[in-house]
Formats: structure tokens, sequence, C-alpha cells
């Protein structure tokens, strides 16, 4: 099937016009190319941010979970005997923790600061067992504070 055009040459009807043919040739220009690149990297970096404060905020919540439970289990230990427990490894052995978890900024189970309580007037030469715990971390939280006093 043949076609004639304003200019009287035939073409068939399937074939693109002149321009757009010569256009799919060209390709890409490097100004277009590095305009996309910089935009790739923009929201990538953009994504890395958000996965970061992610992963973080997720630790975080691991951390105040874990001294929830944790310190929940101390005062659980001193509301049936009376004292409280000489370490964490008391807590696991008696029943009150299945093991001690970890902290998940330094990722072990023995870093856990363990805070003793205050002597009792009533026995000063007792033992003082362990009152509270705290992360072993450094590292500071989002919100400002260091997670060792949480």
């Amino acid at each position: 099937m043949e076609r004639r055009t304003v200019s009287g040459e035939e073409r068939p009807a399937f074939a693109a016009p002149a321009y757009a043919a010569s256009r799919l040739r060209r390709g890409f220009t490097l100004l277009e190319l590095m305009v996309v690149m910089a935009l790739i990297v923009v929201v990538a970096g953009i994504a890395m941010a958000s996965y970061r404060n992610s992963v973080t905020l997720a630790q975080e919540a691991v951390l105040a979970e874990d001294l929830f439970r944790m310190r929940d289990a101390i005062d659980q230990y001193y509301a049936d005997k009376n004292k409280y427990p000489a370490t964490l490894e008391a807590l696991v052995s008696e029943g009150y923790l299945r093991a001690i978890p970890q902290d998940p900024f330094t990722r072990e189970n023995t870093t856990w600061q363990e805070i003793p309580a205050e002597p009792d007037p009533n026995n000063p030469g007792g033992e003082t067992g362990v009152y509270n715990v705290k992360s072993g971390s450094d590292r500071v939280s989002m919100k400002g504070t260091p997670y060792n006093e949480w």
C-alpha cells in the first residue's frame, strides 16, 4: 500500500516521518544523562538516610523493651524474695528471664550496667543486689540523651 505525501514522493504507510527517525537515531545527550544520574543520586541519598534512621529507631525500641522487661523481672524478684538479685544471671537461673537479652547497640549481653541497690539501714552488711540496669553503650540517642542514661 503506497501513500503520496505533499512533496509528491511515495512512501509506505507504516514509515515514520523523517524528523522522528532522525531523533530516534540521535540518542541522549550528555547533559540529559547527567541530569538523570544526579536525580538518581539525590533519591538514593534520601533513601539511605531514611533507612539509617529507621534502623536506629528500631534499635531504640528494642532497647526500651529490653530495659522494661529486665526491670520488671527485677521488681518481680524483689516482690517474691524481698531482696534484689545478686546479678542479672540470677534472674535467668531463678526463671524470671529466659536469657539476658543482647544490648542492641553493643550487640553483647555482657555489657549491661548493673546499678546496685542502696544498702539496707537495718542490715548494713547485707548483700545489696541489682536494683536497676542500663545500657553499656556510649552512643547518643536520636533524642540527644546517651543510651546508658535510659
